[in-house]
């Protein structure tokens, strides 16, 4: 790349590297959960199904269906965050999806078939701090592009 080309080369905005670290930081969680040792009761690991006994760090119960499903949306997010709408869209998005995971976590008997995932109470927890922390972020970082107007400043009127 020359000089000229990194000179105009836009920089990443901060909504931007915060979906790419949230975004990195699924792939990796993906990753780790095939890892034994830090996957714990890695041998009890089944494809899908409350049945796995496996927790990732010991804590968050995992199966290979939700290390695939944490894997994807990272690398999901990881090409979206290369524009500032996907940046947003994922952030956003992503949270109001694990706003109703969370929900889905809350309401269902974890005993049951339902329970495909797997999810236990630490993920539970997690998945709503992450939802409303994902949501906001995608909502409210601003860095005054791609906004539009002034919100004082009518649509009508120069």
């Amino acid at each position: 790349m020359t000089r000229d080309a990194r000179d105009h080369a836009p920089a990443r905005l901060a909504v931007q590297k915060v979906a790419l670290a949230a975004a990195a930081v699924f792939a990796l969680i993906g990753i780790l959960g095939f890892v034994p040792g830090v996957t714990t009761h890695y041998g009890e690991m089944t494809f899908a199904g409350h049945h796995s006994g496996a927790e990732l760090f010991g804590v968050f119960q995992v199966s290979v269906l939700h290390n695939l499903v944490h894997l994807l949306f990272g690398l999901v997010g990881l090409v979206m965050a290369r524009r500032l709408a996907g940046a947003r869209v994922f952030l956003a998005g992503g949270g109001a999806l694990y706003l109703v995971l969370w929900l889905y976590g809350f309401a269902i008997d974890r005993d049951t078939p339902v329970n495909f995932v797997p999810v236990n109470d630490a993920d539970n927890w997690l998945h709503l701090f992450l939802g409303f922390g994902m949501l906001a972020t995608g909502l409210l970082l601003n860095d005054d592009a791609g906004t539009g107007g002034r919100l004082d400043t009518p649509f009508d009127r120069p």
